[in-house]
């Protein structure tokens, strides 16, 4: 019988998947289905069931999506030609990037204009390195942290940036950091992390876990980063930890051999699931919050859905008084509302 959770505080949704789970779940509200989104918009399996459910199709290709129709771009950020093909073919599109990658995106093109070679430190055919790679492909080469820099080439005359997938694991990100400064004596690197701060946030928390539990049960989907990156953290860590979707991922065996179980979550996972999790765990002890930060980070909506919505609700508004002045409307009540309540909406 387990004794006690350890539940890591911060887990689950980052202030970017916030943002695009708000925004496509007022685009299912305000569009008849079907809404397209290029890609998951998050890496989720659950919330992306949930939005299917809802009328969205997600497609791996923009010319899948009829003329006319609204489109979303998922958060990991597009190549430019995604973009372009979205604006000409959509009737309403909306780009639900998260800040931190546009960041990345902003390093990529402004490095390759001074003519340096980067090497971008991500995972082969993730979104978000695909998006980025695509913003200066003669100049930016994939380096996988877990093969090195053996694959690089370039830097004969010594201008080379390195930049990072913001969803790296921070071992991941330091290793192949080490090896380019030995290699490179002046190697440019960004002043703030391109590490995503809730990344960070989140293997911080499991360490502290892995610091006193038994068992390490990490709630995500198979094809989140940032997740499989926790369930590394704390295997190095010395504990057993195993990523799993939900409840019904757990393995009884795990159980019978633990008295105290870390749980988290990764940055695309709904707290619901968690909670589920922590049901068929049934710590007889009950739940300890173990918290290692306080984050309150708010990204606004993409400024394209801001307008749109601003430009409907004064159109419905008219030439009446139907809101009294100084009154919040929608947009203004967002930083209020939280990606777990959207979701409620959905049925998740």
């Amino acid at each position: 019988m387990v004794d006690k959770v350890l539940l890591a505080e911060p887990r689950g949704f980052c202030a970017g998947v916030e943002m695009a789970i708000k925004a496509l779940t007022w685009m299912v509200q305000v569009f008849e289905p079907p809404v397209y989104c290029y890609h998951e918009i998050v890496h989720n399996a659950a919330v992306v069931a949930a939005f299917e459910r809802a009328g969205v199709i997600f497609v791996d290709d923009i010319d899948d999506v009829p003329v006319g129709r609204p489109i979303m771009l998922s958060a990991h950020g597009s190549a430019p030609e995604v973009v372009t093909a979205a604006q000409d073919r959509a009737a309403v599109m909306v780009d639900a990037v998260c800040p931190l990658v546009t960041k990345v995106h902003h390093e990529v093109k402004r490095m390759a204009g001074k003519g340096y070679d980067i090497i971008y430190v991500g995972h082969d055919g993730h979104d978000e390195a695909v998006g980025a790679i695509a913003e200066a492909p003669e100049a930016a080469q994939l380096v996988d942290p877990r093969i090195g820099l053996d694959t690089f080439t370039g830097g004969e005359d010594g201008r080379v940036a390195l930049l990072a997938q913001t969803t790296l694991g921070l071992y991941e990100w330091e290793d192949v950091l080490s090896s380019a400064q030995s290699q490179f004596p002046e190697l440019w690197t960004a002043r703030k992390s391109d590490l995503c701060y809730a990344t960070t946030n989140r293997q911080q928390a499991i360490q502290r876990l892995a610091e006193r539990a038994d068992l390490l049960l990490v709630v995500g989907s198979e094809n989140s980063s940032n997740t499989q990156a926790l369930v590394r953290v704390g295997s190095n860590a010395g504990v057993p930890a195993y990523r799993i979707d939900g409840p019904e991922g757990i393995d009884q065996e795990w159980l019978d051999n633990a008295r105290v179980v870390g749980v988290t979550a990764g940055a695309s996972a709904p707290d619901q699931r968690v909670q589920k999790v922590i049901e068929r765990v049934n710590p007889h002890d009950g739940v300890e919050l173990v918290r290692v930060t306080e984050e309150d980070e708010y990204f606004p909506l993409p400024p394209q859905l801001r307008r749109f919505m601003q430009t409907l609700q004064a159109l419905v508004e008219g030439g009446f008084a139907c809101r009294t002045p100084g009154q919040e409307g929608p947009v203004e009540l967002d930083r209020h509302t939280s990606a777990t309540e959207a979701l409620s909406i959905l049925g998740v």
